[in-house]
């Protein structure tokens, strides 16, 4: 077959393909042209010499509302001196309900999209994705929407384990892979659904560059390459490329590939997984394992997330929108840890480093050690609420550092 635009098909044989073989030259387009724009010098933007930080907080829907507001209450404690001088400023967004979003058929709104522009980081609630037989419409996750409006290409996961030696840093590439292409995949007949995956070289450069950086910058000896290039051969084999090229310029870092099948087996082997240091990824794979590490570490609701381009980020928790929850009534027993997880790592990353410690403090004496404020999902348990009121109490306790470098050292 012949699937050249202009070409001329096989009557009864090309027909029912041609339509199909157009949506994918668009696509191609497209994504050339993206690719095209990553490349270049990167001005990243200093936070540190800003007048004013402005932080966004979405809530979302789900059970994000109910977190969100715990978090933004959290922030607002520890930074209470920086709001009231004005050098932060901390905004509600709303809109991005999925009632909002199906209501304009859009991921992202025109007007929360103008308002997030409008500050400098975002801390986002879950907000849900239709899946196919949902009975709703099927758009696009607004995570992705985001992340694209933004070039937020670098999702940053950290896992921590101190008893058992661990401390992970994932990188997962956020903007290619099967997700970029995610909602654009269709049925070319009534027995065969196609999707895509996209790799570009400059899209996996950058990620990996940011990895290796992240590694030296800090002090770490490793970074582990995922991917499935023996079987993915052309993206996969992309990835692994590109990862050949920038190890290139830091010989002072050792790094391996490993496939990703055994790699998420070696997670769970309590022997060969202290080994990894620094790991990036794929987006589909980074995604899948980075749930896996965070049940290790405790569960999907113990781990934040952050979104990193050059002039933006977003913060997220790890979990989704939870709807079940809110369907049962268990809504008010949503776990706020991983959002507020989220919001340590948007401390740190907008230069804030004392306050990122001293709620990574609060949060691990109220979750980990002294458990005031149990968290299970059900009425046996703490409030989302009673959980907000152990951190805020944590915050203003003078005693924060010597409790909590008493139980590390315990």
């Amino acid at each position: 077959m012949d699937f050249r635009p202009g070409r001329k098909s096989m009557p009864g044989k090309d027909e029912p393909f041609a339509e199909a073989a157009e949506r994918f030259r668009r696509l191609l387009q497209e994504q050339a042209e993206r690719a095209k724009s990553i490349g270049g010098p990167v001005e990243w933007l200093d936070y540190t010499k800003l007048d004013r930080l402005v932080i966004g907080v979405i809530g979302g829907d789900g059970i994000g509302p109910i977190i969100a507001k715990e978090a933004k209450r959290a922030l607002e404690s520890l930074l209470r001196d920086e709001l009231r001088s004005g050098r932060v400023e901390i905004r509600e967004i709303g809109g991005l309900t999925i009632e909002n979003r199906i209501s304009q058929m859009k991921p992202l709104p025109d007007e929360v999209l103008a308002e997030i522009r409008k500050c400098h980081v975002l801390l986002k609630g879950p907000t849900t994705t239709p899946e196919e037989g949902s009975g709703m419409p099927n758009i696009e996750s607004a995570n992705i929407a985001i992340r694209k409006a933004f070039d937020l290409f670098a999702n940053v996961r950290p896992v921590k384990m101190p008893s058992q030696g661990i401390d992970w840093v994932f990188f997962r590439e956020n903007t290619e892979g099967e997700y970029v292409l995610g909602s654009k995949g269709f049925m070319a007949t009534p027995d065969l659904a196609v999707d895509f995956k996209v790799i570009t070289r400059p899209g996996s450069e950058r990620i990996i560059r940011l990895a290796f950086e992240h590694a030296k910058k800090t002090g770490r000896k490793r970074v582990t390459v995922v991917t499935k290039a023996n079987v993915i051969k052309t993206t996969d084999g992309l990835f692994l490329e590109a990862a050949k090229k920038v190890a290139g310029g830091f010989p002072e870092i050792k790094w391996d590939g490993w496939y990703v099948d055994v790699f998420t087996a070696k997670l769970i082997d309590e022997k060969r997984r202290r080994g990894f240091e620094v790991v990036v990824l794929p987006n589909l794979y980074g995604d899948i394992v980075t749930d896996e590490a965070a049940e290790l570490q405790g569960g999907v609701g113990t781990a934040g997330s952050a979104n990193i381009g050059a002039r933006f980020a977003m913060f997220e928790a790890i979990h989704g929108s939870a709807p079940r929850m809110i369907t049962e009534g268990r809504g008010e027993f949503a776990d706020p840890l991983s959002l507020m997880r989220a919001a340590v790592m948007l401390l740190e990353h907008v230069g804030l480093l004392e306050k990122s410690r001293k709620l990574a403090k609060a949060l691990d004496l109220c979750a980990l050690y002294e458990q005031k404020a149990k968290i299970t999902g059900r009425a046996d348990g703490a409030t989302a609420v009673q959980f907000g009121d152990c951190v805020v109490a944590a915050l203003s306790d003078p005693r924060l550092d010597e409790k909590w470098l008493s139980y590390q050292a315990g």
